[in-house]
Formats: C-alpha cells, sequence, structure tokens
C-alpha cells in the first residue's frame, strides 16, 4: 500500500509548566522549557496527516482541534495559523478529509472558543466530510468524566460528535476503515482508553504518541505531568512503549513538543531513553 506521512501544525498553546510537569522540580523542567513570568510554557498542537490509497486521514491528540476557528472581529486583528492552513499547505481543504482518528477526546480550548462556548456560540465541527474515529472505552469515559477530569471534556463539542451521525468506536486493534498495517494500542495512564496508533512504513514503524509522551523530556520514565489520570500506569506504558520503539527501530511522533516533531530512540548505558535523529518537522515520509 503506498501510503505518505506528513505532520501538521496547528494553533500552538501556552500551559502552565508546573501543570505539564507535575511533580518534577521546577529549575529541573525550566531548563528543558523555558517558562514565561506566568509560569507558561509554550506548547505544540501537532497532528500527523496520512495519505493512503486515496484517502486523507488525520490524527488528532484531543479534539481541540475539531472545532472551527471563531471569525475574526475585525481585519485588525492578526490572523492565527491553524490545521486548517497547515492541511492547505498540502493542497487540501478541510472537505478532503475522510477519516480524523482521535487519541483522546479531552480538549484545552483557547480563551476566546471557551467564551465562545460560554456565551452561546457554538462553533461547528471541522471535516464535514469525515468520520470520526474514537476508542469505545474512551468514549464510555466521556459520557460520565470522573470529577478530576470533567473540565477537560466540553459537553457540547461531545455532542456535536454524536450527532454527527459520522462517529465510529473502535472496540479492537485495528479497524477496517484505517486498512491494513495500523495497529492502535490502548493507553489508560493519561486518559482510560486513549488510542496510539502505530503505522507500518518501509523503513521501519510510526508510532503517534499523543499524551502518553507529549515531548521529548517526557521520555524520563520519572516524569510526568499533573493531568495523567494514573500517574504510576502511565510510566509502565511509556516504558514498555519505548522499549518497544527501540526493538523495532520506529519512530515516534510527538504531539506537543514546539521543536521535535519526530524522533527515534535509543537506552543508554545507564538504561535511560535517549533521543536521536530529531526532525522539527515531517513534510513526507513516503512508503
Amino acid at each position: 500500500m503506498n501510503r505518505r506521512l506528513s505532520t501538521l501544525a496547528g494553533q500552538p498553546r501556552r500551559l502552565d509548566g508546573g501543570v505539564m510537569f507535575g511533580a518534577t522540580p521546577r529549575p529541573l523542567w525550566a531548563a528543558w522549557m523555558t517558562p514565561d513570568h506566568n509560569n507558561q510554557i509554550s506548547l505544540a498542537s501537532r497532528a500527523l496527516l496520512v495519505q493512503q490509497e486515496q484517502q486523507n486521514i488525520l490524527v488528532l491528540a484531543g479534539s481541540d482541534s475539531l472545532l472551527a476557528p471563531l471569525p475574526r472581529a475585525c481585519r485588525c486583528q492578526p490572523h492565527s495559523v491553524g490545521l486548517l492552513d497547515s492541511l492547505a499547505r498540502h493542497g487540501l481543504r478541510e472537505e478532503d478529509v475522510h477519516l480524523v482518528l482521535l487519541t483522546h477526546l479531552q480538549a484545552r480550548l483557547p480563551p476566546e472558543l471557551q467564551a465562545a462556548l460560554r456565551g452561546g456560540e457554538l462553533p461547528r465541527l471541522l471535516f464535514p466530510r469525515a468520520r470520526y474515529l474514537v476508542g469505545e472505552r474512551h468514549w464510555l469515559r466521556a459520557q460520565r468524566p470522573h470529577p478530576l477530569d470533567r473540565a477537560l471534556f466540553v459537553a457540547p463539542l461531545i455532542s456535536q460528535l454524536e450527532s454527527s451521525g459520522r462517529l465510529v468506536l473502535i472496540d479492537r486493534s485495528s479497524s477496517a476503515l484505517l486498512g491494513p498495517g495500523w495497529h492502535l494500542q490502548s493507553s489508560d495512564g493519561f486518559t482510560p482508553g486513549q488510542l496510539l496508533p502505530e503505522i507500518d512504513m518501509p523503513a521501519g514503524k510510526v508510532i503517534f504518541a499523543g499524551d502518553l509522551l507529549p515531548g521529548a523530556p517526557w521520555l524520563r520514565l520519572d516524569v510526568t505531568s499533573a493531568l495523567d489520570r494514573n500517574p504510576e500506569c502511565l510510566v509502565e506504558e511509556k516504558e514498555r512503549l519505548l522499549d518497544h520503539l527501540v526493538a523495532i527501530g520506529g519512530r515516534l511522533v510527538l504531539a506537543r513538543d514546539p521543536e521535535v516533531a519526530m524522533l527515534r530512540v535509543n537506552r543508554d548505558r545507564q538504561s535511560r531513553y535517549q533521543p536521536f535523529d530529531q526532525h522539527a518537522e515531517l513534510t513526507r515520509l513516503d512508503s
């Protein structure tokens, strides 16, 4: 099967560094990602575009990028570059996307979208011709979220997905819609039922890490975030994923790292995971 992979840049965001690095001491994580005066760090919102057999498939970490951007109130406002702009650079419109695989449904919306939702304005879902693929166990979590992560599930967005008529729930490690060469791992550490796709490519498998491993600093097993619902489980899942990646010589696509889109991993003499062959962007990886 002919297959091409590219990374797409969505709208960048800023989040509290203490939340993203959990119990990691600030002097340590601040050396990895420099915070601003509000203790916030810059994070990417990176998607993976998979083009195969006349299909355009998007892999998204969370549902943030599913809502259409709000129109500018006036022309004096700067245009905020987002996912649709990245698609356009590949000659694609949102109507050209056939499938959207969501690793999970949590969303961290920008302030302007939060204000719009509070005011009763509900932006539409993007990709009007696409089917939305979601893990069945995670969908159940989104229907009845725990109080600790309820705020991260945007109820109007979940309702739109449900009423779209294009929602497909996945309860196994593969999907006929995705076709051969896809394996879907399930992860519970960050949020129950997160899907991590592993894609066959001739030069080695490519794994989209979602929010299990958002960026290169999180290659350290002891680095977790305050958003992880089960940190001990997450550390074990992360170790299994990285051991698997080292064993197969695969590559990892990072959704949140502002500087690294894709890397390989090896283990040093102290059995620590070390990144190498790092790429700031994946413009085209062909099979």
